[in-house]
């Protein structure tokens, strides 16, 4: 995986990092969820094995996050199409988030149907809201930013709402470096 090739993704998905953002929160709040602001632009500040650090200043308030796609995928039926997965570790000063978990996987999920994450043998559930999976049980975020740390690979299954399943499998090599840089930059 290429630092260009991350960066153009890290651009591409910092309006879907935002969208998701504000989409968690208003789901929180009961407010709609503001409209990301595509302009906002994303500063590689290095790339980490196979995950990227990057900064970003939407709407003026500083957003960092680590980026990863997967190394591998698998899709049940093999002819479904869909968009780029994306894994990301986002932290949002302003709004006192820190390492908030999130899984684009490139398509509408079924609606009520959980997403699952596993690495080794640690599992976690994830709920899902249009093309986006976060931790369902918050507690456990923390728990499961030091597996990624210690673990070597991320598991993430996932259903549409057409019924297609499918696997994707990130490397975690890196995520601990990214994640710091992310830290450093994002206080």
């Amino acid at each position: 995986m290429t630092s260009k090739f991350l960066f153009r993704a890290a651009v591409a998905m910092l309006a879907a990092s935002v969208c998701f953002a504000t989409t968690a929160s208003a789901q929180n709040n009961k407010k709609p969820a503001a409209k990301p602001d595509p302009s906002a632009g994303a500063v590689l500040l290095g790339q980490f094995g196979d995950w990227g650090a990057y900064r970003a200043t939407p709407e003026g308030k500083k957003v960092c996050f680590a980026l990863s796609k997967p190394t591998s995928a698998t899709i049940e039926p093999s002819s479904r199409k869909r968009d780029p997965s994306y894994a990301f570790v986002s932290t949002r000063p302003a709004e006192k988030v820190k390492n908030e978990i999130s899984v684009i996987v490139g398509y509408p999920q079924k609606d009520g149907h959980d997403a699952a994450a596993t690495i080794g043998p640690a599992n976690y559930v994830l709920y899902t809201q249009n093309d986006g999976a976060w931790v369902k049980n918050a507690a456990e975020e923390g728990q499961m930013v030091a597996a990624m740390r210690k673990g070597s690979e991320l598991v993430v299954k996932s259903e549409s709402k057409s019924g297609a399943k499918t696997t994707d499998t990130y490397s975690l090599k890196g995520i601990g470096e990214a994640l710091d840089k992310v830290a450093e930059e994002c206080k």
